[in-house]
């Protein structure tokens, strides 16, 4: 059985000295605090003093970014998000919100150097749902949506897994708001190159641009939705490895593809399937012979005020064929595909290294979190865009519009905001 319970706030900061709790605080072992199904780990467990959980601040606001500063003189916290400011002080039972005095249950406390707060301040500050669960013998707290990039991959659909219907709600060729307003952009997989780096409209693959295409270019811009082309190749076949390897391939591949590229806003280009097996100088020649293809292409995509998009295989992936930190540096923007690592859902910790791997070549801002819906199921998906926004990440991309039933877009509804 669940019950609500209206929690609090703040922990965090590292004091010199400390206050001890009172003998009837006790620190409980292993309460667990989830913030959108994702722990928060702890170097001083939560508390539960007179029937209230008291839990150690910075944790929880690392992971809401919530920004902290700690005045050592009053012994008082102060912390932001967006236009909400509050202000804490230890032993007292008067918290502000906004300047606005709010009484407390229980006054905040420092235990082994950090600072508890009690839950209930904390959901109301910062328009956080918190809730006890029994089952668990612990904190679930609910994050607001956050706005943030929304990319739908528009791609490979048929009369079962329609994209158009997915999104606009109704079948070809009609159309209404649908699930539009869950998305940002589309991610349009039209398109692939051959090895000569002659643009196709259709692929060995299947990815090939639909009749009718103009209709889904009229109907994004009447419901507000960015367009990307996205040119997709595998390397399967050796075709990206030969292409790599031709300049005038690569500048057939690169004219091609600007020339198309003015029915949209953007271009996003899915080279997959680099460096698998190769090491060494051979993986460094593959890498440096896929970052001059994106140099050529963005002199090009930028002066027409395009902007470029990379979809690449996550670098915990065994494609080891990109190099993050030079692909960053020229890229708009980079998609994670932190997917197909074997298991349904998607391991939380196999997505959250990834995403760690990404940020530590590539800013946060510049990058976006593939979720493939084929391997996830509604509750996992509130999880995987937790990671995007603990991490500060300029979106999410999913994969893809067909594949997505009614509950995982409440499940996308209930954590984002799409920006637009």
């Amino acid at each position: 059985m669940k019950r609500f319970l209206f929690i609090t706030l703040f922990s965090v900061v590292m004091l010199a000295g400390g206050l001890a709790l009172p003998a009837f605080a006790q620190e409980q072992p292993g309460i667990p605090v989830l913030i959108d199904g994702l722990p928060v780990t702890f170097d001083v467990q939560p508390v539960i003093q007179n029937g209230r959980t008291l839990v150690p601040f910075r944790a929880i606001a690392e992971a809401l970014n919530v920004k902290v500063n700690w005045d050592g003189t009053t012994q008082a916290i102060n912390a932001t998000h967006g236009k909400t400011s509050i202000r804490l002080q230890i032993g007292n039972k008067t918290a502000y919100r906004n300047e606005n005095r709010i009484p407390l249950d229980v006054s905040p406390q420092i235990l082994n150097g950090r600072t508890l707060i009690p839950l209930r301040f904390f959901s109301e500050a910062f328009d956080c749902q918190v809730e006890w669960d029994n089952s668990i013998k612990g904190v679930r707290i609910t994050s607001p949506p956050k706005q943030m990039a929304v990319i739908g991959f528009y791609a490979l659909g048929d009369n079962k897994t329609s994209s158009w219907t997915n999104l606009f709600g109704k079948p070809y060729p009609e159309h209404s708001g649908g699930n539009t307003d869950v998305v940002s952009e589309l991610a349009l997989g039209w398109y692939s190159l051959d090895k000569e780096g002659n643009l196709l409209t259709k692929s060995r693959t299947g990815w090939q641009r639909p009749d009718g295409w103009e209709k889904v270019l009229e109907a994004a811009n009447k419901y507000n939705l960015k367009t990307a082309m996205v040119v997709h190749v595998t390397d399967g076949d050796g075709t990206i490895s030969s292409l790599l390897k031709d300049e005038a391939a690569m500048t057939r591949a690169v004219n091609g593809i600007t020339k198309e590229a003015g029915l949209y806003q953007g271009i996003n280009l899915d080279f997959e399937g680099l460096g698998y097996r190769d090491d060494g100088e051979q993986l460094k020649a593959v890498q440096d012979g896929f970052t001059k293809l994106i140099l050529l292409l963005a002199e090009q995509v930028k002066a027409a005020n395009l902007t470029l998009t990379l979809t690449l295989h996550a670098p915990n992936s065994a494609y080891k064929g990109y190099d993050y930190r030079a692909l960053g540096e020229i890229a708009d923007r980079i998609i994670i595909m932190a997917y197909d690592y074997g298991s349904k859902p998607e391991p939380v910790s196999l997505v959250t290294q990834a995403v760690e791997m990404a940020k530590a070549s590539v800013p946060p801002e510049k990058l976006v979190l593939g979720i493939s819906a084929p391997t996830e199921t509604p509750e996992s998906i509130v999880a995987k865009v937790s990671i995007a926004k603990r991490y500060n990440l300029d979106g999410i991309a999913i994969w893809r519009l067909g594949l997505v039933t009614g509950e995982m877009w409440e499940a996308f509804r209930s954590a984002v905001i799409p920006r637009r």
